[in-house]
């Protein structure tokens, strides 16, 4: 029964057994406590790669605990189908997006059924079906209505080659993936979403976030970036200084605005290629520009990554002390931040002292030190960023640089040179998409009436299918049945919009409709809102931390505005859990270190495959592939098993010690897993279940007690269940037990039948063993004749236990010992006075549980067969004050003196 063909069948017949009699369906219920738990919308690649075995045996484990816990559990699956790898195949394979993607889905959904995932696949949702997308067409045009949706020009790639806009993905070293031609950057009339709105909302309410981990929290704060600082404007002048434009900059430290002495523009903003056009600075500032958009915008704002830049041409003319001064670009300044404009002080800026030390700019120091020390910028070898004392900087020298940034900014505000203001590193989200596969945008334009919202009782606007997918421009922009129309309002001919949603948009509420997937009136019940949302626990891995999390949250906002929900922030609980990694690197395929999940799923079975990626790292950790851990687990598996297989020797009796340290035991590994999932931490509940059989195993090395033993083994199934489910049904029927386990009452532990004193007796004879076996060795001795055991005098047993009670008011020995002297123990104070000192300097040399000489004579008498069976001679128990031997008095609580002959 425990080979892996058997094990196939049996993961095989209970999946089949949950589908039919639909175990994991879940409707509303009031009477019952709700938990809703989710992962991450994924996208259907067709096989199930590691990062995703990992995430659903995480969130499966906690919520099959929560189902067996008495809750209402919510644990649907869909998949984010729509987007740019459907399309690239479809090219590439000459078939139809829909045809590939469903596929996938297929492929994808049978590998989760395999690994007996408990969804509810009657909620299944995926972001291709129109009665899906219907209702991101419905959002949109209720926050066009709203003012949150808008079109207005932006940057897009441009392949001219191709005819056909590039996302970023497809922008390689500056190149088209396809033809390999110089992309371009064109302005494009595009659709946003003024997520802007939200910038407040979005930051303050991170702060109720508590169970999100503060590494996210902190990347969304940084996202959204609210700072508070002055706006400052600047005349643009040539070499004679002749004004020939203004630019404004955004500052947090106008205190430093005496010490610019250049500014730096993003590559990307337009005035960029305007001021050098027709110039001989416009072919290398073309240049730069181009090698720029070949660097992420982590590259370009990394402090080790040298900065780098070129002069425009140009000059500005600082308003504060009339200094004329240059303009440059630079890659270290982003065009999303603030005005794409930045002031630049390198005496006080570290970013700029470097560009400003490689470019050759001048330094001029405006703040001081407060010790007096004035710096010479000639000497500085790094810039200067404390807060200090003003100088160089006209009526504010002398000043506190923490009170000149009020009153320069004043300043500046009297003179119309500036203004105070809010600023956001946020953007609005631009949602347009040059491509086939996503969700149109409702919108028809009419040479009458312009924009026209298509009308809700025409929803959804589906993909046509007469389209082919050739790599070259939009293939939505080709099809006349899709683009021609009539105006809902005049009813002229029209055309339709060609852009599609941005995929973000189909993940950003899914977890919504998961609550009423069938609902055709909107795009969810608020009664079903009320009851599951928000969801309790959110499983993803740190990638999405920014902007899936972050639109999630906006468009939560937007929902509960329109009042289709009370919810304000969606996700209670975020778990980020680690990528799986194999040879020290993330597993990919350029590396060749990828482990295909279904491989291991065939050999080893799903249980084994769920065990090993529970067990081997804490989920928010890095998990290091090991196929000797893979092996681990499914050994582990096969030790489980075999204690319901095979069936061990009973007696009726009383229960002895070694039945009330086993009850202690599992009441005890009872309250542990349970504290450990509640945390989310299987992989040490693993660990202590694999504790728990190793000692049902040395349990039934003699014989046991039958009802004590169906005790330990339905438990043991139980709390298996979360991790091993398969598995855990077949043993729950093998025992007898009625119904599924999946749905069965999780176990409680009871703190009564905890018994420490039993417990402690398994370690006495546990230690004893070992020391036994040391003294053996060190006398070279393979098979003694006898074993002697001296236990320890009474009166050690009392000392012991008045040394402990002494340890935890002080750790002087002096204090101790006169405590100690004061009792009737005072007739030992030879051997006392010997032994609080080492016993005080380590404590690890007492027991935990300290019993008396006749629980300890009856503890070892009892498993005296045992230890003989094991030594293989006669073990003789001696009372140390019976003894007439020295070695006798040596023994100590819980610590046997031991002679072998």
């Amino acid at each position: 029964m425990t080979g892996q063909t058997s094990f196939s069948e049996i993961e095989k017949r209970w999946q089949k057994k949950w589908a039919d009699e639909q175990v994991f369906k879940t409707s509303s219920d009031p009477d019952r406590p709700k938990f809703y738990c989710l992962e991450m919308y994924p996208y259907p690649s067709g096989k199930l790669h590691m990062g995703h075995l990992r995430n659903y045996s995480i969130g499966d484990s906690f919520a099959r605990y929560k189902r067996m816990r008495g809750f209402n559990v919510l644990y649907p699956m869909g998949y984010d189908a729509f987007g740019l790898p459907a399309e690239n195949a479809a090219i590439k394979h000459k078939t139809h997006p829909e045809e590939w993607t469903r596929r996938c889905i297929a492929d994808m959904k049978a590998q989760q059924s395999a690994l007996g995932i408990s969804y509810d696949w009657d909620r299944q949702v995926q972001s291709i079906d129109p009665e899906y997308y219907r209702w991101n067409q419905w959002i949109f045009l209720k926050m066009l209505e709203k003012g949150l949706a808008y079109k207005k020009a932006a940057p897009i790639n441009w392949c001219p080659d191709c005819n056909t806009v590039l996302a970023n993905e497809q922008v390689e070293d500056g190149k088209c993936w396809r033809c390999k031609h110089v992309v371009e950057e064109k302005n494009l009339e595009q659709w946003f979403f003024k997520v802007t709105a939200y910038a407040d909302r979005l930051l303050e309410g991170l702060e109720h976030l508590e169970h999100w981990p503060e590494q996210v929290k902190v990347m969304q704060s940084n996202w959204i970036g609210k700072s508070y600082g002055t706006i400052i404007d600047f005349d643009v002048v040539d070499e004679s200084g002749k004004k020939i434009d203004t630019i404004s900059t955004f500052t947090t430290r106008p205190d430093t605005a005496y010490g610019i002495t250049y500014l730096v523009l993003a590559a990307e903003h337009p005035k960029v290629l305007e001021w050098t056009g027709g110039t001989k600075y416009a072919e290398p500032v073309k240049s730069f520009i181009s090698e720029v958009k070949k660097q992420t915008i982590i590259e370009r704002t990394s402090e080790t990554k040298e900065k780098n830049g070129e002069f425009l041409g140009v000059y500005f003319v600082n308003p504060v002390n009339g200094e004329k001064c240059p303009l440059w670009v630079g890659d270290y300044v982003l065009m999303n931040y603030g005005t794409g404009a930045v002031m630049a002080v390198p005496a006080h800026d570290q970013r700029d002292f470097e560009f400003a030390k490689r470019y050759g700019l001048p330094l001029k120091v405006v703040i001081n030190p407060k010790d007096g020390h004035e710096l010479n910028p000639d000497k500085m070898a790094r810039a200067f960023c404390d807060e200090g004392v003003m100088a160089n900087s006209g009526d504010f020298n002398g000043s506190e640089s923490r009170d000149a940034i009020e009153e320069i900014s004043k300043f500046l505000e009297s003179k119309d040179w500036g203004k105070r203001t809010v600023n956001y590193r946020l953007r609005d989200w631009l949602i347009s998409r040059q491509r086939y596969w996503g969700t149109p945008i409702p919108i028809i334009y009419c040479e009458k009436c312009g924009i026209v919202p298509v009308p809700y009782d025409q929803l959804p606007v589906t993909l046509p299918k007469d389209v082919e997918f050739t790599g070259e421009g939009n293939p939505l922009a080709k099809s006349e049945s899709f683009t021609k129309t009539t105006c809902p309002k005049c009813s002229a001919p029209a055309r339709r919009e060609t852009d599609t949603m941005d995929t973000f948009m189909d993940s950003s509420w899914y977890f919504f409709r998961y609550l009423s997937p069938k609902m055709d009136s909107l795009p969810f019940d608020k009664k079903d809102s009320d009851y599951w949302m928000p969801v309790d626990q959110y499983i993803g891995g740190i990638e999405h931390a920014i902007l899936h999390l972050l639109y999630a949250r906006f468009l939560t906002k937007v929902l509960k505005d329109l009042g289709l929900t009370d919810v304000d922030e969606p996700f209670h609980s975020l778990l980020c859990q680690g990528m799986v990694t194999k040879d020290g690197a993330k597993m990919s395929k350029s590396i060749g270190n990828v482990v295909d999940p279904a491989e291991i799923m065939d050999r080893y079975g799903a249980d084994t495959a769920r065990i090993f990626m529970l067990f081997s790292a804490l989920p928010e950790k890095e998990l290091e592939w090991s196929d000797k851990g893979v092996q681990g687990a499914f050994r582990f598996r096969n030790r489980v098993w075999r204690l319901v297989d095979e069936a061990p020797e009973t007696e009726a009796r009383e229960h002895n010690n070694s039945d009330r340290q086993m009850i202690s035991r599992m009441n005890r590994t009872i309250a542990s897993v349970t504290g450990l999932l509640e945390d989310i931490r299987p992989s040490l509940a693993i660990g202590a279940l694999m504790e728990f059989v190793n000692a049902i195993y040395k349990y039934r090395e003699a014989k046991v007690h039958v009802d004590v033993h169906a005790e330990l083994l339905e438990n043991l199934a139980l709390l298996l269940a979360p991790f091993s489910p398969h598995l855990s049904e077949e043993m729950w029927e093998r025992l007898g037990k009625d119904g599924f386990i999946s749905l069965a009452k999780w176990p409680e532990s009871d703190e009564g039948r905890i018994d420490p004193e039993a417990e402690a007796s398994d370690e006495l004879v546990s230690s004893t063993a070992s020391d036994i076996c040391r003294v053996l060795e060190l006398a070279k001795l393979d098979k003694p004749s006898k074993v002697r055991l001296f236990i320890s005098d009474a009166w050690k047993y009392d000392f012991v236990r008045q040394l402990k009670q002494e340890l935890e008011k002080t750790r002087d020995v002096g204090s101790i010992l006169k405590s100690i002297m004061s009792t009737g123990l005072k007739v030992y104070g030879q051997e006392i006075s010997k032994l609080v000192p080492k016993l005080a300097a380590d404590a690890c040399k007492m027991p935990a549980v300290v019993m008396d000489q006749d629980k300890e004579v009856a503890v070892l008498e009892e498993n005296r067969a045992t230890l003989e069976k094991q030594f293989g001679c006669p073990v003789e128990l001696v009372r140390a004050q019976e003894a007439k031997e020295p070695k006798a008095r040596q023994a100590m609580p819980g610590k046997p003196a031991i002679l072998v002959e």
